[in-house]
């Protein structure tokens, strides 16, 4: 099995790592706080983040763009020539080609595999994930994530999973401000949130957007937990798709018009969700 380097143990990534290991990985670890380190005590823990570079596959799941470029350029420089970088952040492709630039010979293997699901379907080995790279690395990415992936996805060259998960992500914030701007409507008609979500899970208007709702304890709770989330993915796909010189127009007032309220997320939230992914 492919000896797996892992950065960003946080909600999502905490999980993976369970998984890998399970699966029979040996998996060398960066993470700075000491109840991760705890948590995972059959992982080699390495000092720095370069020290994971050591590895057949380097796995990332850090936070943002800016994170990665603070971490990342240091590991791939570091990185043998026949080393995998799987990247599992939702950013923009671009980044991608910049940590690339810092090869030893300025071109590194990097996967960009973005992915669909929760840390609940990490756990249960049900996430999504799609795959954008050369054939052959995505071959090798794909025996790493099947051991928290049961669906994988390919989808053409590097960057086309990124721009896959963007573009599921801007529909999944339109269809979620629907659905809550729906609850919203329901109550001030006498419904109760809770039989208007179960009605639509088994009924023609239900969506993937109400049923995290549901799972989520609710309207409140859910657009707490998504909306930093939203918020800097949908101002990656608004800058990818300027870039393609695509009118998104329609698709993100949709998106941004609702409950949610999906504007530049604010430094106090960038922190917070950076020091969750490390």
């Amino acid at each position: 099995m492919p000896t797996v380097g892992f950065l960003g143990a946080g909600q999502i990534g905490e999980p993976m790592v369970e998984r890998l290991l399970a699966a029979g990985h040996r998996v060398r670890l960066y993470v700075r706080r000491a109840e991760v380190r705890e948590r995972l005590p059959t992982a080699q823990i390495v000092a720095e983040p370069a020290d994971v570079a050591a590895s057949d596959v380097v796995v990332s799941c850090l936070h943002d763009d800016a994170q990665m470029l603070d971490v990342l350029p240091g590991v791939v420089a570091a990185m043998g020539a026949r080393t995998v970088l799987v990247s599992h952040t939702t950013g923009r492709p671009d980044t991608l080609d910049r940590l690339s630039a810092y090869a030893p010979e300025g071109h590194a293997a990097i996967v960009d595999a973005a992915f669909s699901g929760t840390a609940d379907a990490v756990r249960a080995g049900r996430l999504t994930v799609y795959l954008g790279g050369d054939p052959e690395h995505v071959a090798t990415a794909r025996q790493v994530v099947a051991a928290y992936a049961d669906t994988v996805l390919t989808t053409g060259r590097r960057g086309s999973a990124l721009r896959v998960k963007l573009l599921n992500n801007l529909l999944f914030a339109a269809i979620a401000q629907l659905t809550l701007g729906g609850v919203e409507a329901g109550k001030a008609l006498g419904i109760e949130e809770s039989a208007l979500l179960e009605a639509l899970a088994v009924s023609s208007g239900g969506s993937t957007a109400g049923r995290y709702i549901t799972a989520r304890g609710g309207a409140e709770p859910f657009v707490a937990s998504v909306t930093p989330y939203l918020r800097k993915d949908l101002e990656a796909c608004e800058e990818v798709a300027a870039r393609a010189g695509l009118d998104l127009s329609t698709l993100l007032a949709a998106a941004r018009g609702g409950p949610i309220r999906l504007g530049r997320p604010s430094p106090s939230e960038t922190e917070l969700l950076h020091e969750d992914h490390h």
